[in-house]
């Protein structure tokens, strides 16, 4: 596969970085899909699957993108899924994991601007937006399932 265009070697790892998170997050979103539904939360099972297929629809933009520009898909690292004995414990992992997603997008977003790239800047700063909207729904429905913060905390000096 030849490039089609010049491309900067940090927005290739980059793009390969952001391939192997998502997928990772693909992962951790079925098996913990697969879990919720051995505890018998299918709601929960069902909502951890829509997640799985968002972060595959972000994996299939990346591989896209990098076909786009000539380079060969290939996730290097999966990261280890991260599991839990309780739904808000998986929520908890969740969260992590949509912040390195976050920080990833964010770092690519920053150097793409720095080098003036302004079509791998929109490819990230679109995959950001969407992951920080993602990351509140997880932040929500983690705080939903942690119940009302006790009056005290709620009042307490920060």
């Amino acid at each position: 596969m030849g490039m089609t265009a010049t491309v900067h070697p940090r927005v290739l790892a980059y793009l390969g970085r952001a391939l192997s998170l998502e997928l990772s997050a693909v992962q951790q979103y079925m098996t913990q899909a697969s879990l919720a539904e051995s505890w018998g939360d299918r709601e929960a099972a069902d909502r951890f699957r829509h997640e799985t297929v968002e972060e595959m629809q972000h994996a299939e933009r990346i591989v896209a993108r990098m076909i786009s520009l000539g380079v060969a898909p290939g996730a290097s690292q999966l990261r280890t899924v991260s599991t839990a004995p309780t739904l808000e414990g998986l929520l908890e992992r969740n969260t992590e994991l949509e912040d390195q997603l976050i920080r990833h997008y964010a770092e690519a977003s920053r150097f793409c601007q720095q080098i003036q790239d302004s079509e791998n800047l929109s490819f990230f700063e679109a995959l950001l937006a969407e992951e920080q909207s993602h990351g509140r729904e997880v932040a929500a429905w983690l705080a939903d399932q942690q119940g009302p913060m006790p009056v005290a905390l709620a009042r307490a000096p920060r």
